[in-house]
């Protein structure tokens, strides 16, 4: 068992946010040196990173000012104060959304904590509709909500496992057919940690969410330790490289699409370049459909 500690959590089981927020500023400082921000370095450190006091200094805050931030404590803390910390801090986009969102919480309306994530009918029909390409749509907490019969082909048969369990997380650390799936399964599995960060930000009080974090910590200590390192990140496109048990090896582009009308939910689909083995791959998945998906459950990797 390793060291990472377990995520914080409110009496209410959500997420303790100003822990959050505590530990972001932390860890961003710690990964700057001196001279990445062009301040001098005198000596030997007791800590990585950057001090309290050189990174108030950066921002144009007090000392004081700052370590209450730090602490978790952003009640009245301004936007252009945030803006300055994140300038200082070197943050990305969605780290600097990340720490306004831990900041300066956008109070949203309650929903039943039972109540399910809907699709609209028109995008399920949307999804059957597309046939060369896997598709699929994931809500809040990256939960899988529909898919198509491509993505069945390539990723397993969601309809086999249980409702509950369709969470990207749940299935790249706890199921051991997507380590095999992805051959750069450490890239996959920091950037869905990335996605449940995010999602943390903005819905700290989210139950489910905070359960689903407990659950992956206790079982998985690859992911506490991606979960330690408070890293965050978006879900935007890029190319992703897998095996798969029937066709070998791909490499597929991704694109994100977020639904306009249900903030929470995006579509997410996959490409390969027209004329290559990966487009030639996804054409021999399309036309097996439900039985690539069952062969390949239990089909080994072809050999090369």
């Amino acid at each position: 068992m390793d060291e990472q500690p377990e995520p914080a959590r409110t009496a209410r089981g959500g997420l303790d946010r100003r822990a959050e927020l505590s530990e972001f500023l932390r860890t961003r400082r710690a990964r700057l040196k001196p001279e990445d921000v062009g301040l001098p370095d005198f000596g030997r450190r007791r800590v990585p990173g950057l001090r309290r006091e050189e990174l108030a200094q950066l921002a144009g805050v007090s000392v004081a000012y700052y370590t209450r931030l730090e602490q978790g404590n952003g009640r009245n803390v301004s936007a252009e104060v945030l803006d300055s910390i994140a300038h200082a801090l070197r943050l990305s986009d969605a780290e600097h959304a990340h720490l306004m969102h831990l900041a300066k919480p956008k109070q949203h309306k309650k929903k039943p904590a039972a109540r399910s994530q809907q699709v609209r009918p028109a995008l399920r029909h949307l999804l059957d509709s597309i046939e060369s390409v896997p598709a699929y749509i994931v809500g809040r907490r990256s939960d899988i909500l529909a898919w198509n019969r491509m993505a069945s082909a390539l990723f397993g048969d969601w309809a086999e496992v249980p409702a509950q369990e369709r969470n990207w997380a749940r299935m790249v650390f706890l199921r051991p057919e997507y380590r095999e799936l992805y051959l750069e399964w450490e890239q996959k599995a920091s950037d869905m940690v990335g996605y449940l960060r995010m999602d943390a930000g903005c819905h700290p009080d989210d139950p489910r969410l905070s359960a689903l974090v407990g659950e992956l910590s206790v079982k998985s200590e690859d992911f506490r330790r991606l979960w330690a390192a408070h890293d965050v990140k978006e879900k935007s496109y890029g190319v992703k490289r897998m095996r798969h048990p029937l066709v070998g090896e791909l490499a597929l582009s991704f694109e994100t699409f977020r639904l306009v009308d249900e903030s929470e939910q995006s579509l997410i689909t996959y490409h390969a370049e027209p004329g290559t083995p990966s487009a030639e791959a996804l054409r021999l998945l399309a036309s097996w459909g439900a039985d690539a998906t069952r062969s390949g459950t239990r089909a080994s990797a072809p050999s090369e």
